[in-house]
């Protein structure tokens, strides 16, 4: 604090000098002062960065995946159930049996309860009726055993 009529005293840049309190503070700062001292060298974190970079990516990566899997697999679904729900058929499907939707001579689907060996007409695929009312595509195993797909 300078005092009217006194002149601000020039110390060298070497010397640590709080001017709000007017005394040397050199060993109260955090680091080092004096030319002599260490060189302050900041930790390179770049690698550590990186990998963990690479590391997120690879996370959000496999997450997106899984998440884009079960899209798709969400739009199969509802492929198949505007297909069958679309197609003709004259009674009411009960929940979990198997049907069979084909084309009729027209190119219009129809849904049966006929096995495609028992029919001439061109098979589109075997469904079954889910207790959430969505159709579920079946194939045929062998010897009329059916696997969900």
């Amino acid at each position: 604090m300078e005092k009217k009529g006194e002149q601000k005293v020039k110390r060298p840049d070497l010397v640590v000098f709080d001017e709000d309190k007017q005394r040397y503070d050199a060993a109260f700062r955090p680091y080092a002062t004096n030319v002599g001292a260490p060189q302050i060298k900041l930790p390179n974190n770049g690698s550590w960065k990186n990998s963990q970079i690479y590391k997120a990516n690879k996370h959000l990566k496999a997450k997106y995946e899984a998440l884009k899997a079960e899209y798709d697999a969400l739009l199969k679904i509802l492929e198949y159930n505007e297909l069958v729900t679309a197609s003709k058929f004259t009674f009411e499907p009960l929940i979990g049996e198997v049907y069979h939707l084909y084309n009729n001579t027209k190119e219009q689907p129809f849904l049966s309860i006929i096995e495609p060996d028992s029919c001439d007409f061109q098979h589109l695929g075997s469904f079954r009726l889910t207790s959430d009312y969505l159709w579920e595509i079946v194939e045929e195993k062998s010897n009329k055993d059916l696997v969900k797909v």
